[in-house]
């Protein structure tokens, strides 16, 4: 089933196969005993999928297909809510929560477009680290180089596989500080972050009420966008790639660039060495805000700050419950006052100004969406600190995008059979239709060099 959305839709639309064998083949994958199934998913839904499926297909006969993802298996990730069932968020201390009394809207969207939901990802606890980590429901191996076992990144770990591994046509995540952008870089995949406002965080158990945003794990760019014109509502056409000759990109150098590793640093050059071949102007500009950032967030930010107004009731209840890993950051939120939230909101708004005024002239910031490839998985689980300092490194390009309060697109820059290397488009909040359609005309200008 592994291919793009326009792909698939073609294949139902010429009767070459059926929404309901593409449910069938992605349920057989997941349940495959030597497959990733058990670690992928939390639940998932064989009979409603079936069901969906055949309704499906009765509609596409008749003509009438609800939209571009009409019976195409989609995966939703354990954060959002489903009518009936109760929403774990990949924790085990919700497991005495209610259900869910309706879909959450971004899952209401989906369903109206027909999607068909083949069952819940795995995650990390609570969305928290960006390594995809959990030690309640186990850890998905990353598709490349299984036998080492590496990670697949997070918060949106299970999403990711679902898709590599032909479980799901494309996987529903969200994205704090990139953990939608992480787990597509880490797997080969395509992820979209799009401004926070753009697309409905109700009936989302949150992480950061200033930073979440809701966003896809696909195979290309016209497929993120083709999820996004949906769970945004714009009904936007996938926008036309944008052109190459003149197009300003700007690679910042404070911070992005930093400790590379020798994979990400070679695919990220020739990545820039294709498009400049193509006509675009790329620039390395300082952006001495991002140094800052770091200071800023020193006592947990956001994160620790509105994560401990989410969970204070919950981790006093059922804190024994909770992966250490995560509890410990959690609590970080309780020592700050609202004097020190309110500095936030002035630090951040001050911030995104300068950040703003700086990249203004340019289309687009470039960088290494993650600037290592996927550490292994047995090291981090068996070394505390390595953990923290591997998750810090993970998380920080992917980070500043979330700060600015703007969009980002990570799309695949290393060549088939390398290690995965995530290349990031990213722009200010507002600009998601140009965002997509540079990452087409990128997408493009990469594929000859990628082959």
């Amino acid at each position: 089933m592994i291919g793009s959305l326009a792909e698939l839709r073609a294949a139902l639309d010429e009767g070459r196969t059926t929404s309901l064998a593409l449910v069938e083949g992605a349920l057989s994958r997941a349940k495959a005993p030597e497959g990733e199934g058990a670690r992928v998913f939390t639940a998932l839904h064989e009979e409603q999928a079936r069901a969906a499926a055949r309704a499906s297909d009765v509609l596409r006969q008749a003509g009438y297909p609800r939209s571009p993802i009409e019976g195409l298996p989609v995966s939703v990730k354990d954060l959002f809510d489903i009518k009936g069932e109760t929403t774990r968020a990949g924790s085990v201390a919700l497991d005495g929560a209610a259900p869910a009394q309706q879909d959450a809207p971004a899952v209401q969207r989906l369903v109206a477009a027909g999607a068909i939901l083949i069952g819940r990802t795995n995650m990390t606890e609570f969305a928290f680290p960006g390594l995809g980590l959990n030690p309640h429901y186990g850890t998905p191996l990353n598709p490349f180089d299984r036998s080492t076992g590496r990670i697949p990144g997070g918060s949106s770990s299970g999403a990711a596989v679902s898709v590599t591994d032909g479980m799901a046509a494309a996987a529903l995540g969200t994205d704090t500080g990139g953990s939608v952008r992480i787990p597509a870089a880490f797997c080969g995949l395509t992820g979209f972050k799009p401004t926070a406002r753009r697309v409905s965080r109700q009936g989302a158990v949150p992480l950061s009420t200033s930073l979440d945003s809701v966003g896809p794990i696909a195979p290309t760019v016209a497929c993120c966008a083709t999820l996004d014109a949906i769970l945004s509502g714009s009904g936007a056409d996938v926008p036309a790639p944008a052109s190459l000759e003149g197009l300003r990109l700007a690679v910042p150098t404070t911070l992005a660039l930093d400790a590379m590793d020798a994979t990400v640093a070679a695919a990220f050059k020739a990545a820039l060495a294709s498009l400049s071949q193509a006509g675009v102007r790329i620039s390395e500009i300082a952006v001495p805000e991002f140094a800052a950032l770091a200071g800023i967030n020193a006592r947990g930010g956001f994160t620790a700050a509105e994560a401990w107004h989410w969970h204070r009731e919950l981790i006093e209840r059922e804190g024994d419950r909770y992966d250490p890993r995560v509890s410990v950051r959690i609590r970080r939120g309780k020592e700050l006052s609202a004097a020190d939230y309110i500095d936030l909101l002035e630090t951040r708004a001050a911030w995104i100004t300068a950040v703003e005024a700086r990249i203004a002239p340019f289309d687009a910031l470039i960088m290494p969406t993650v600037p290592v490839i996927a550490p292994k998985l047995a090291e981090l689980e068996a070394d505390d600190a390595h953990f923290a300092t591997t998750n810090l490194l993970v998380l920080r390009n992917a980070t500043l995008i979330n700060f600015l309060d703007g969009c980002a697109l990570s799309l695949p820059c290393h060549r088939r059979g390398e290690a995965p290397v995530g290349l990031m488009l990213a722009a200010a909040g507002g600009q998601d239709q140009r965002v997509l359609a540079i990452g087409q005309a990128v997408e493009q200008a990469l594929a000859a060099a990628r082959a």
